[in-house]
């Protein structure tokens, strides 16, 4: 999850198209901090290592719980207004949401499950708890599955070719294309192709996220999905789980470790 969190914490500074769309600029900075995106993606890994080998139901109920838990003792990072509205509904339901929310937490289900099948189960439920809309379950089953495919040893043509055959995103821009026009979109069709684009076009973890905010936009979600992937293909240098490390509080430390020791297992 480091990856995801990284890409949150460097993308934050530039969210809402303040960055000058360059690949130039220092990772971190006063204003390098995690967001809502850390939060959620802290919550659902929390909940399926929690609720593994349950029923879906069950799988579903420890998301609603686990999220609502970290959203209320975190209240001020970033939420969107529906998400937060469900956070402190009385009676949470889906909102058939297609924003890009449902992509940016669920890189854990990307490392914890043993088949590609089963994974885009699972993948799917984190979605359906709150962007039950198909473009919403369709951005998170695609991150999920990138991550999948490049931890189990997947090059990049064919982590490409598996996203296009079966989630139809239109991966054929470049980020050189994508970028002068790219601008503030929260939808998973305007964020996740791009964030695997850039996963795509990157040489090592630390160009990825640097490609990643180069291209502007809703910032510290598409760099935190680029960076899950890219984390699952290249690592994540030590220096800069270091870094991130510094930034946590522990409560989330915890969820990372064990999380860690989990992943390992696989």
């Amino acid at each position: 999850m480091y990856g995801a969190i990284l890409g949150d914490m460097i993308g934050a500074p530039y969210e809402f198209d303040m960055g000058d769309k360059t690949k130039v600029f220092p990772l971190f900075g006063r204003n390098s901090r995690f967001t809502d995106d850390t939060v959620m993606t802290v919550a659902v890994a929390e909940a399926l290592m929690d609720s593994i080998g349950k029923s879906d139901d069950e799988i579903k109920d420890a998301l609603v719980a686990s999220m609502r838990k970290w959203g209320n003792d975190y209240p001020n990072a970033g939420y969107g207004q529906r998400f937060y509205a469900w956070l402190w509904s009385k009676d949470p339901q889906p909102y058939g949401s297609y924003g890009n929310g449902s992509a940016m937490r669920v890189s854990s289900a990307g490392w914890l499950f043993g088949t590609l099948e089963q994974m885009r189960r699972i993948a799917r439920l984190t979605a359906e708890v709150t962007h039950n809309h198909p473009e919403g379950i369709k951005g998170a089953e695609a991150t999920a599955s990138a991550i999948f495919l490049a931890r189990t040893g997947s090059g990049k043509a064919e982590i490409k070719d598996y996203i296009i055959r079966e989630f139809g995103y239109d991966l054929s821009r470049t980020c050189n294309e994508i970028r002068p026009d790219y601008h503030h979109v929260e939808s998973c069709q305007q964020t996740v192709p791009e964030a695997i684009t850039a996963f795509l076009e990157g040489n090592d973890f630390e160009d990825v996220i640097r490609t990643a905010v180069s291209l502007g936009g809703d910032c510290d979600t598409l760099t935190c999905i680029a960076g899950s992937i890219a984390e699952a293909f290249y690592g994540v240098p030590d220096e800069l789980i270091a870094e991130c490390r510094k930034r946590l509080p522990k409560d989330m430390l915890a969820v990372l470790d064990r999380f860690d020791a989990a992943a390992e297992r696989i």
